[in-house]
């Protein structure tokens, strides 16, 4: 049974191998060969959940569209995490993109950024 609605502060704490659900924002989307890794985050804590999502198991079309500032909701079990700061992550079975982001015009990719641009952006003056 999958346990919906929770906050990643409380998913970080549940057991492997725990079917949840998780809801947020992509903070950073990166890729090799047929794996894609999500940061994940929902404003509940200052960590993030990476997800897994096999580029076999999720189609294309999602995750071309699960971008830097999209909005999603992703279903899976939660596994022990091989790498270092995070205790678990989770492997998507299902991804679904609630609002996307346009990577071109969304003005805070994972880069640097000069003040000037970022005083063009009027809530981050």
């Amino acid at each position: 049974m999958i346990e919906t609605g929770g906050a990643i502060r409380d998913l970080l704490a549940k057991p492997v191998g725990a079917a949840v659900e998780a809801r947020g924002w992509i903070r950073t989307h990166r890729r090799s060969k047929r794996v894609h890794f999500l940061q994940l985050n929902d404003g509940s804590c200052f960590e993030t959940l990476q997800v897994v999502a096999d580029a076999d198991r999720i189609a294309d079309d999602t995750l071309g569209r699960a971008t830097t500032g999209a909005c999603v909701r992703v279903t899976g079990e939660l596994v022990a995490s091989p790498g270092k700061g995070q205790a678990v992550e989770l492997q998507a079975h299902d991804i679904q993109v609630y609002g996307s982001a346009d990577a071109a015009s969304y003005p805070l990719q994972k880069k640097g950024h000069s003040m000037e641009f970022l005083r063009e952006i009027a809530h981050l003056r």
